[in-house]
């Protein structure tokens, strides 16, 4: 059973039951997620929330209390051989209570971020879970006096790269021309950073097209969401293909998330920036005890990118960084440079196939195992 809680979660459940179809291809799945993860073959349960912040959280609870429920009586009737959890800490957490009283192993596969904050899930989480498979190197150290083993694969952003494409084919595959440089700008996955960003994307986007006419702006979305605005007509809008634009694009503006350690590992120079309800923000803002927010800077321990929150996000401080990284040389490789170190830390790691490999060991299924269920 795959327990996948929001998009980027549900993504790595994806690849991930696709490697075990690939190893077992008699493997039964089942559990929460979308239809990526159904699109490999997972029996879905329920699907994914796409809850954002705290005050979100609390206009969902419902929603998710009734998907627990679910969850919680799909793994006593069904009795998994191992139950993997994807981030999502509350609800796993709890999902991960319900597998040990029933005695089902439980893999944690992305870590929640309890080095950040809430701290306390850290001794929780260790007597809830068999194995932690993480995707950042420190976070070894975060569970190693736990007891808890705890293994480094990777990051699954790593494997969705295809370096054999030239800008140029993608350019043409996405409508856009070969010969003009473009800016990407990302407003985020979940539709609440959507709503949350949208305003801010197209006036940036506007003030790109007034001020460097020369350059495409496109804006990479996931299927399933949605601008509630009108973008104007010369901004170019692509589903699901946010790795090939970046490929192509001189700079980018990125909502902090998974996108920016795929935008470091692609190499492409950028500005972090986001926003959250002003609740979520002030509660935040007590509990979390980090000083970037960005996965670019918290790897390197220092600012590789530039940071805008809540009110310095807007689109003026956001154009200028991006007119910045286009025009300042120095400043441009400087940041590159940063992001190479980035690249070297996840060099040669396939985190869907290793974690595959863990659950097979977890199960003690043999190769071709025609019985395995998850």
């Amino acid at each position: 059973m795959i327990s996948a809680g929001e998009t980027s979660g549900e993504m790595y459940g994806a690849m991930l039951s696709r490697q075990l179809k690939q190893k077992w291809p008699d493997v039964e799945i089942f559990g929460i997620g979308g239809p990526r993860m159904q699109e490999e073959g997972v029996t879905l349960l329920a699907p994914i929330s796409h809850v954002l912040g705290i005050s979100e959280a609390f206009r969902h609870l419902f929603v998710i209390k009734k998907t627990l429920h679910i969850a919680s009586k799909a793994l006593v009737e069904q009795t998994p051989d191992v139950l993997v959890l994807i981030d999502y800490p509350d609800f796993n957490i709890s999902l991960a209570k319900k597998a040990r009283t029933a005695g089902i192993p439980v893999l944690y596969y992305v870590s929640p971020q309890v080095w950040a904050w809430r701290k306390g899930r850290i001794k929780k989480i260790a007597l809830l879970v068999n194995k932690m498979a993480v995707l950042l190197p420190f976070e070894v150290d975060v569970y190693r006096n736990t007891g808890l083993e705890c293994e480094f694969v990777g990051h699954p952003v790593a494997e969705l790269i295809d370096d054999e494409l030239s800008e140029e084919q993608i350019k043409k595959s996405m409508g856009i021309d070969p010969d003009r440089r473009v800016v990407t700008v990302l407003p985020g996955s979940r539709p609440n950073e959507i709503k949350k960003h949208q305003s801010t994307i197209i006036e940036v986007a506007e003030m790109i097209k007034k001020e460097m006419p020369d350059i495409q702006v496109v804006v990479p979305l996931v299927s399933g969401t949605v601008l509630h605005i009108n973008m104007p007509e010369d901004i170019t809008v692509v589903y699901d293909r946010t790795v090939e634009a970046l490929a192509c694009s001189d700079a980018t503006a990125v909502a902090s998330g998974t996108a920016t350690l795929q935008t470091a590992l692609i190499g492409v120079p950028m500005v972090v920036f986001y926003k959250v309800s002003p609740v979520t923000y002030f509660i935040g803002k007590l509990l979390v005890s980090v000083k970037f927010i960005s996965l670019v800077n918290i790897l390197s321990g220092k600012e590789v990118v530039r940071e805008l929150i809540q009110q310095d996000a807007s689109a003026d401080n956001i154009y200028a960084e991006l007119k910045r990284i286009i025009n300042d040389e120095p400043y441009r490789k400087k940041m590159i440079a940063g992001l190479e170190n980035i690249k070297e830390i996840m060099k040669d790691r396939k985190p869907s196939a290793r974690v595959a490999e863990i659950i097979g060991e977890m199960a003690k299924w043999k190769s071709g195992n025609n019985a395995a269920t998850i």
